[in-house]
């Protein structure tokens, strides 16, 4: 996550499908609008309407990018492992489209049978929307003989120059200076074998002014920047330079998050008042049951990236973590931004979520695919950056919004610039769910 922030138009990023979910149904469609204006106080509630989901509104995700078949998840989508899932891993890349990528117009980057291609056009970055600090971040990469393509690490939106605006990280066998694996104008890897022409894989370790490469398992950089520009913080960016060059398997996560749940008790956490909710701890998890209520963090958090591990005992339970919340108070118990949590939805179809959908913004942004089922533990992820916010359940990008209303310390009725509590919601009587992993990795921190 980033130190300093920047206002970006972007698409929203569309991330793995995690191998558990096999239940996919539903033809393609074109994404639909999914927010709705309603402000209004107390414990969220109501499936969205039609028009909510299918109609205009003033606050939308802006990408027009079609879902994916079943099909096609089943045959391009990349997979985590469940190991890779509670390492905090999310996917950037879906394998049949670039929604959640910055597309430049000049350049042909495309989906090509589960891959990101660009082979013609200007010189020019597929770039994420949001910026990141520490993290680990792998790919697999096809560049043709005689080509010239990177991967751009912690890169200004406009990199004019590398030795400055970021680390490139070169994919290029005939340079005449900084040839595959080097970082341009930083450092020179040497030794390394020709890669044009194969598919091969990097992995990249960022970690303060350390920066550590690996190709293919041999680790060919072991760079600590020392020079008057060092980089800390920026966006990802996948290049196309010359020649045709092909990415997959793309993925990303933050290093050393902060735990905030300690798996005994609720040490770091209050009871709202007025809570009629039951919190304990039950075989290493918190477990909520009844309701309403919330349980709060003592501490506070504003662009950050957010881990919890959730599961829903029941059908179609309904539950959420606030996040940027005012203090709860008996007569406002939540007054925050939520993500919504409830696994059910419509006609045998996840692209029609009911109450949201897991992973939505609930009342500003519906999550555009449901790919957590209930009575099984799945991973949920909130980066919450400036006035963009996007969710991921167990990998796969469910929502990314960007909050354009007035500011208003009260995120039901503006945007709130402010850091803010979590708070665990037990949403009415029938509450019955657990979180056995709450981190929190915050911008900046070290």
């Amino acid at each position: 996550m980033s130190r300093s922030f920047k206002k970006y138009q972007s698409l929203p990023a569309c991330l793995l499908f995690c191998a558990a979910v096999v239940g996919c149904s539903g033809d393609a469609t074109t994404q639909p609008s999914t927010t709705t204006q309603d402000s209004s106080e107390g414990t969220p509630g109501g499936a969205p309407d039609a028009e909510t989901l299918s109609g205009s509104s003033a606050i939308s995700m802006t990408s027009t990018a079609r879902l994916p078949t079943e099909g096609e998840l089943h045959f391009a989508a990349p997979r985590l492992t469940d190991e890779e899932l509670r390492g905090g891993w999310i996917s950037l890349f879906d394998g049949v489209s670039l929604f959640g990528w910055e597309v430049p117009a000049d350049t042909n980057w495309h989906v090509e049978d589960g891959t990101i291609v660009a082979s013609e056009g200007e010189i020019s970055l597929l770039l994420t929307p949001f910026l990141f600090d520490d993290f680990e971040f792998r790919c697999d990469f096809h560049l043709e003989e005689g080509g010239n393509s990177g991967v751009f690490l912690r890169t200004a939106e406009v990199a004019g120059d590398p030795a400055v605006d970021t680390y490139e990280l070169n994919i290029c066998d005939s340079h005449p200076s900084h040839g595959t694996g080097s970082l341009v104008g930083r450092h020179v890897a040497e030794d390394v074998p020709p890669v044009e022409g194969q598919w091969h894989t990097f992995r990249v370790l960022c970690r303060g002014p350390a920066i550590q490469v690996w190709l293919d398992d041999a680790q060919i950089v072991d760079f600590t920047d020392t020079g008057e520009h060092i980089r800390l913080t920026g966006r990802i960016g996948l290049q196309k330079n010359q020649g045709r060059i092909a990415f997959r398997n793309v993925f990303l996560r933050p290093l050393l998050p902060k735990e905030l749940f300690n798996g005994e008790n609720l040490s770091g956490f209050r009871v709202v008042p007025g809570s009629k909710s039951k919190f304990d701890v039950q075989n290493g998890a918190i477990h909520i049951s009844d309701g309403p209520g919330f349980l709060e963090t003592e501490g506070t958090y504003k662009d950050f990236m957010m881990y919890v591990e959730a599961r829903t005992n029941g059908k179609s339970l309904n539950s959420g973590v606030f996040f940027r919340a005012e203090p709860g108070t008996e007569e406002a118990p939540s007054h925050g931004y939520e993500m919504q949590i409830q696994n059910g939805f419509h006609n045998n179809d996840r692209t029609q979520p009911e109450d949201s959908g897991t992973g939505a913004i609930f009342r500003r942004a519906a999550a555009r695919y449901v790919v957590s089922s209930d009575n099984e533990w799945f991973v949920a992820t909130l980066l919450a950056q400036e006035n963009q916010f996007a969710t991921w359940v167990n990998g796969y990008q469910v929502v990314h919004w960007t909050d354009d209303r007035q500011p208003n310390s009260n995120p039901r009725e503006g945007r709130r610039d402010e850091a803010g509590h979590l708070s665990l919601q037990g949403h009415d009587p029938t509450t019955d769910l657990d979180f056995r992993s709450i981190r929190v990795y915050e911008s900046g921190a070290k």
